[in-house]
């Protein structure tokens, strides 16, 4: 089958109920998606396919097919941080930072989506969990996302 990752081709003989994630980590060697818990709970494996924040651990290969997938190693240009990533190291919000590249690429997701989430929307939409409990730094880091975003405006 083939998959776009990152805005290239890879073709993979892989089974076609295959997690997504194992794709990504033992085929492609792209391992910035993290295991975590394996049922879609966590979020350490968050992906963007399409666009839309997706738990790969979960989402066979086969049905990634036609679609554009986007990791944590897809997220920079030109080695030049997105804004959600410069936002982490400014605000310092990992602490172990194994669970922090699915919870960039669901902030990421979200903010495509909605570029001034409100307190709530944030809270309702971002359910990676985070054992190092840092979340407050992760909403300071979106709110300053969004002054910055505002501010260019």
């Amino acid at each position: 089958m083939e998959l776009t990752i990152n805005g290239k081709q890879y073709k993979v003989e892989v089974e076609p109920q295959m997690p997504l994630l194992w794709v990504l980590r033992d085929e492609l060697n792209l391992t910035g998606t993290k295991f975590g818990c394996g049922i879609a709970f966590c979020g350490a494996c968050t992906v963007q396919i399409d666009g839309v924040a997706t738990r790969s651990c979960v989402f066979p290969a086969s049905a990634a097919v036609g679609k554009e997938i986007k990791t944590i190693e897809g997220l920079s240009h030109n080695e030049t941080l997105s804004k959600v990533q410069q936002a982490w190291v400014d605000h310092q919000v990992p602490q172990c930072g194994y669970c922090q590249s699915g919870m960039i690429m669901a902030i990421d997701s979200l903010l495509q989506t909605t570029p001034s989430p409100s307190a709530e929307e944030l809270e309702t939409s971002i359910t990676n969990i985070c054992r190092c409990g840092t979340y407050q730094r992760v909403k300071e880091a979106v709110v300053s996302i969004v002054e910055s975003d505002n501010i260019k405006e």
